[in-house]
C-alpha cells in the first residue's frame, strides 16, 4: 500500500504541477482518495512520502503563499518542457514512422508533461509534401545497433523499387561488417566494409529486412575520416582543392554545407557573386550536386575538375538538342 501510494503522489506531480504551477497537501489528498481510492491518508504520511520521493533524486520545490499554504512542485523531470516539445516536433515530421509509431512516441513524452504542457504539445508541426512511412525503422536501427555493439557480421534483405512502385527484396548474405549508422539528406544509412574486399558499401536502413548477426569479425573495420566536404552518401574518389564562383545568394546556403572548409572572398569580377575556395570530395555524386544550381555557380579550378563537368554538361545539353531529319 505504501509503495503504490508514493506512486500516485508522483505521478499526480509530474502531471499536475510545473515551474508556474504547485499543488498543496489537500490537492493530493483529493487525488488520493479519488483516483487511489486511499481515504484519509494524513498530512503527516504525504509529508514523509515527498520526502522518500526526493531523496529516490526527483527535485521537488516548495513556495508558500496565502496563509503560508505550502505548494509542491516537482522541479527535476529529466527534460524541460522545451526540450520535450522539440523531440515531439522532431517525431511529428518524420516521413519514416507511420502515424501509429508517431502518436506511440509521442503518448511516452506526454507523460513526462503536466496537463497543462500536454495541451501546448496539441499543435503539431506537418510535413510539406509526402512520404512512406517505414515500419521497420525503429525496430532495424536498434538491430543495426546491437550488431555493431556486439562487433559481429550483419546479414539482410535489401529491397529497392521497381517501376510498379514495388518494392523488390534480395539477400545481402556477403562477409558484410557493419560500421557506423550516419543520418544524411532525412535518411538513415548503414555504412558497411565488405571483409573480403573491404570496398566500403552504404545502405538504406529503412530499405533493410530479416536483419540478423552473422559471426564475430575477424579484422578490425574502420570507416576514413573525411578531410574536406562530401556532399552524398558514398565513398568519394579523391578529394580536390576546388574554387567556385557562386552568386552571392546562394553564400549562405554554401557556407552552411561547407563548415569549416569553406573560405569566401569577394569577386572582383562580380559584384553579385563570391569565390569560394573548398576542399571536397570529388564523385558522381559531387557532380550531380554542381548540377542542381545551374548557372549559380561556376568550377575555376582545378582544370581536371571543370573539365569533366564540362562533359557531362554537353552530354546533358545533347540529350535535348532536336535531331535534324532528312
Amino acid at each position: 500500500m505504501e509503495h503504490e501510494r508514493i506512486i500516485y503522489i508522483l505521478d499526480y506531480l509530474n502531471r499536475h504541477t510545473n515551474d508556474s504551477r504547485g499543488v498543496t497537501i489537500k490537492d493530493i489528498q483529493r487525488y488520493l482518495e479519488e483516483c487511489g481510492n486511499l481515504q484519509n491518508v494524513s498530512v503527516l504520511t504525504i509529508r514523509r512520502d515527498i520526502e522518500r520521493i526526493e531523496r529516490a533524486g526527483n527535485e521537488i520545490e516548495v513556495t508558500y503563499g496565502a496563509h503560508n499554504t505550502a505548494y509542491y512542485k516537482i522541479r527535476s523531470k529529466g527534460f524541460t518542457f522545451n526540450e520535450i516539445r522539440f523531440i515531439v516536433d522532431s517525431v511529428s515530421i518524420n516521413k519514416f514512422l507511420s502515424n501509429t509509431q508517431k502518436q506511440r512516441l509521442i503518448k511516452k513524452f506526454e507523460g513526462l508533461c503536466s496537463e497543462t504542457e500536454v495541451r501546448q504539445l496539441i499543435s503539431r508541426i506537418s510535413l510539406n509534401g509526402q512520404g512512406s512511412a517505414s515500419l521497420n525503422l525503429l525496430e532495424n536501427l536498434d538491430k543495426v545497433h546491437q550488431i555493431i555493439s556486439e562487433k559481429r557480421k550483419i546479414n539482410f534483405e535489401y529491397g529497392k523499387y521497381d517501376v510498379h512502385r514495388n518494392i523488390n527484396y534480395y539477400s545481402k548474405s556477403r562477409e558484410m561488417i557493419p560500421c557506423r549508422v550516419i543520418y544524411f539528406n532525412e535518411r538513415f544509412y548503414l555504412k558497411c566494409i565488405d571483409e573480403a574486399t573491404l570496398n566500403h558499401r552504404t545502405y538504406r536502413i529503412d530499405r533493410m529486412r530479416r536483419i540478423s548477426a552473422g559471426d564475430k569479425t575477424k579484422i578490425r573495420a574502420e570507416l576514413p575520416k573525411y578531410d574536406g566536404v562530401v556532399v552524398d552518401m558514398f565513398e568519394p574518389e579523391r578529394f580536390e582543392l576546388v574554387t567556385l564562383r557562386v552568386k552571392r545568394f546562394l553564400l549562405d546556403d554554401m557556407l552552411e554545407q561547407f563548415g569549416s572548409y569553406g573560405s569566401p572572398r569577394d569577386d572582383m569580377q562580380s559584384p553579385d557573386s563570391v569565390i569560394l575556395n573548398v576542399k571536397m570530395g570529388i564523385s558522381s555524386g559531387f557532380y550531380r550536386w554542381l548540377m542542381k544550381y545551374g548557372e549559380d555557380v561556376e568550377v575555376l579550378s582545378p582544370k581536371s575538375v571543370r573539365d569533366t563537368f564540362s562533359d557531362k554538361l554537353k552530354k546533358v545539353c545533347g540529350m535535348y538538342i532536336e535531331k535534324e531529319t532528312g
